[in-house]
């Protein structure tokens, strides 16, 4: 059989919930009950887009045969790329579950797919781990809200690239990539209660693929510290300011005088003339964030993921591309009013790669590409580079 011959079998499992909490502040679309209320709130379903993305690279493969569910698990993102694919299982539309998931990836390991690619946040990472273990290559489309595990690509298009060389053979290597879940009811309440379940086998590209989320380093408060003495010296009156989630940002507030919503994004401004803070708004969502920006000059304080390297589309995605926009629209330079500040120990974590930005807005991430200034201390800067 000759390779335009051979047929190179696809696996495909779109989670269509997934990152559905983002933009409406939830941190997260686990359970019915969340998914119901981000959906009441008017969260737009992304996986689907974000699977098309990367199904729009993978479809120039020789003899590729792409086998998924049905509807919004995996047929609808195929066949809008102009592609038939082999159809198997059932589902309820619109009340599609974990099990459905493991489900589609044991069927999809019994009929020998060589890759599985998914798109989902670190739940469906969990899912497809429980159903095959390390027993078969897999490779996450990111469109979740969390992401901390590694077994994801940096962007859909990396996803699908990295799929495409795999098949193709170009692209040989496998590495074991950590497959992390954290409790979303105690993330909701400001706690990060992450927990290794597993690896599982990843075609391996580093350029390609994201990192493992880590924590901040002990015995960086003193460098957060002098972070927020610098960026609140600059700050002006009549600006608001969106503080995105972290614990170098919450710094910021806690030299204002406020406290900060550690995993959520909040607006304050500054009083004069004594110089404090006040908190215009907490744990605002997308829509809550478009309505104060508007008749208002507004700049984005953001701080990297430690590990990964993303200052949007991670964890923050209530700062959407229409709130960045907005933002920017008050700027001669798109970036101007984007305020970036990282310990030096979270930029040594990345390990030479740049600063991320994965909004789900090819305009906007080429928009925040190319060099920033990061904040690193006291009147202390330096310049890093920012790839979509």
């Amino acid at each position: 059989m000759t390779a335009r011959e051979r047929v190179e079998k696809l696996g495909l499992i779109v989670n269509p919930v997934a990152g559905l909490g983002g933009r409406v502040g939830l941190k997260g679309s686990d359970g019915a009950d969340v998914q119901k209320k981000a959906l009441a709130l008017g969260a737009v379903p992304q996986s689907l887009n974000r699977a098309i993305q990367a199904l729009e690279r993978v479809r120039s493969v020789d003899g590729l045969e792409i086998i998924t569910y049905p509807g919004e698990m995996g047929a609808d993102a195929v066949r809008a790329c102009g592609l038939e694919p082999v159809v198997i299982g059932a589902i309820r539309a619109g009340a599609t579950t974990a099990q459905d998931t493991q489900n589609a990836a044991r069927e999809m390991r019994r009929l020998g797919v060589r890759l599985l690619l998914f798109a989902g946040g670190d739940g469906t990472a969990r899912d497809v781990y429980n159903a095959v273990r390390d027993n078969l290559p897999a490779l996450g489309i990111p469109a979740g809200v969390k992401i901390h595990s590694a077994v994801y690509a940096t962007n859909p298009k990396s996803a699908g690239d990295l799929a495409a060389s795999y098949l193709e053979g170009k692209t040989t290597a496998l590495r074991q990539a950590e497959v992390v879940d954290i409790d979303e009811q105690a993330f909701r309440q400001g706690i990060v209660s992450a927990r290794l379940y597993g690896y599982l086998p990843v075609p391996f590209e580093r350029r390609l693929l994201q990192g493992l989320k880590t924590p901040s380093r002990p015995g960086e408060q003193s460098a957060m510290t002098m972070i927020a003495a610098d960026v609140v010296s600059h700050m002006e009156e009549d600006w608001l300011y969106v503080i995105g989630p972290g614990t170098t940002t919450r710094a910021i507030a806690s030299r204002l005088g406020l406290s900060k919503t550690l995993i959520g994004v909040d607006v304050v401004a500054v009083c004069s003339p004594s110089g404090d803070g006040k908190l215009v708004a907490a744990d605002a969502n997308e829509s809550r964030l478009l309505e104060l920006l508007e008749g208002h000059r507004a700049k984005i304080i953001v701080t990297p993921i430690g590990g990964q390297g993303y200052i949007f589309g991670r964890g923050n995605q209530q700062i959407s591309p229409n709130v960045i926009r907005k933002v920017a629209a008050d700027s001669e330079r798109p970036a101007e009013n984007i305020i970036v500040v990282s310990t030096i120990g979270k930029i040594h974590s990345l390990g030479g790669q740049p600063l991320r930005v994965d909004t789900g807005d090819r305009a906007v991430d080429e928009m925040l590409s190319g060099y920033v200034r990061v904040v690193t201390g006291y009147d202390e800067q330096i310049v890093y580079k920012v790839v979509c």
